[in-house]
């Protein structure tokens, strides 16, 4: 599958849940990063995800793809069964299952908010991220979900991105097939002229790039602001471009 295709999959999957976009509520980043053992392809991951994009979270990612060796033996550890998401919270002492429990803590304790309203409410959020998920359905299975042999890196990369983002998909789906752990940096829109690519928002609206805390970081460290971006500090490489970001991973962390 080409990687248009690949991207036009992902916006038309996210047409059936179109959360993830922008930060709803910016809340003060915690002292130390959230950890988030996560399978891209699970529709009860990309629940927890929208939230840390809506209120501007960064989190450790550990991938745990099935057939992973990496961080599902951790995982079942740390949480005692293997079951994801599961969410470490270290600034609170926290360990909890069940997505829904930890949207409701991420918002509570985050967001200053209220818990999400169960029942049917509940029901079509759990279905409509199935729907979108489906967007990483290929040929060989869902893209995200099952782990391949990649080298460890000595510590984990940068991924600035937003869940919605259907150019960020591929990459974060090829970093849990190689159980490469990052950090997400949301980088989720924080005004409507952000709407569409970095071109259209630049020529079309003129707008201000850095309208939420990552993205600002982007404009003064890298002149412009677009997603996926991803920094390698084991190797000491920046890039934009997921077509890539895709072909340096391959490269540098296959087997």
């Amino acid at each position: 599958m080409s990687h248009q295709t690949d991207v036009l999959l992902n916006v038309l999957g996210g047409m059936f849940r179109p959360r993830g976009i922008s930060v709803v509520k910016a809340a003060e980043p915690p002292a130390r990063l959230l950890k988030l053992y996560d399978i891209e392809a699970s529709p009860f991951c990309r629940l927890v995800r929208e939230v840390l994009t809506e209120l501007d979270l960064d989190a450790l990612i550990l991938p745990c793809p099935a057939g992973g060796t990496r961080f599902r033996p951790e995982a079942q550890r740390v949480g005692g069964k293997l079951l994801f998401p599961l969410l470490v919270d270290d600034n609170t002492g926290t360990t909890m299952y069940e997505s829904a429990d930890i949207v409701d803590y991420l918002r509570v304790t985050y967001g200053k908010g209220q818990p999400a309203r169960r029942g049917w409410r509940r029901t079509m959020a759990v279905g409509t991220s199935m729907l979108s998920s489906l967007s990483l359905l290929r040929t060989a299975g869902f893209a995200g979900m099952k782990a391949r042999p990649s080298h460890a890196p000595a510590q984990p990369l940068e991924l600035y991105s937003f869940e919605f983002s259907p150019y960020s998909k591929p990459v974060r789906a090829l970093l849990c097939e190689l159980e490469l752990p990052f950090i997400l940096r949301n980088t989720g829109k924080g005004h409507w002229k952000d709407i569409g690519t970095a071109a259209v928002r630049d020529k079309l609206w003129k707008a201000p790039k850095g309208t939420t805390r990552n993205r600002r970081w982007l404009e003064q460290h890298t002149g412009q602001v677009q997603v996926p971006y991803l920094i390698d500090n084991n190797t000491g490489t920046a890039m934009y471009e997921s077509a890539n970001i895709l072909r340096y991973l391959m490269q540098t962390y296959a087997a």
